[in-house]
């Protein structure tokens, strides 16, 4: 089971970037789950998270396969992706934009991570019985 932090807990994020490449070839599943986790953050300041994919690493699609809304609070935010319909996409990375507004120092400072974890099959044919039972 593909278990990775694209970015490592606790990092500092000071400006936008990148993470590194994630290979996908040890995971058995199409779908993941993507949790941001911001453990800090200043006041009047933003964080925008995409994924994008890649068939070798080195070229990325030019438009992200999935992202999350706009984040401004510390807190877990998870996002299901299903990539079964991208099966040439063999490599993710995050990419991340960051903004701080108003009055006093105008550097953004977020301290997050950001995890990938394959959904078993398992666990969707479970929740799919769950939310048919309902």
């Amino acid at each position: 089971m593909l278990d990775v932090f694209l970015v490592p807990a606790n990092t500092v994020l000071t400006a936008k970037g990148d993470s590194e490449a994630q290979e996908l070839s040890a995971a058995r599943s199409r779908v993941f789950l993507l949790t941001l986790a911001i453990t800090s953050i200043v006041e009047q300041e933003a964080l925008d998270v995409f994924l994008f994919t890649s068939a070798d690493g080195a070229t990325w699609d030019a438009k992200p396969v999935a992202s999350l809304e706009q984040k401004f609070y510390v807190g877990e935010y998870p996002l299901l992706i299903d990539l079964s319909e991208k099966p040439e996409a063999k490599f993710v990375r995050a990419h991340w934009d960051i903004y701080r507004w108003g009055r006093g120092a105008t550097a953004p400072r977020f301290d997050i991570g950001l995890r990938l974890r394959e959904v078993s099959q398992e666990a969707l044919l479970e929740a799919e019985a769950e939310v048919g039972s309902s």
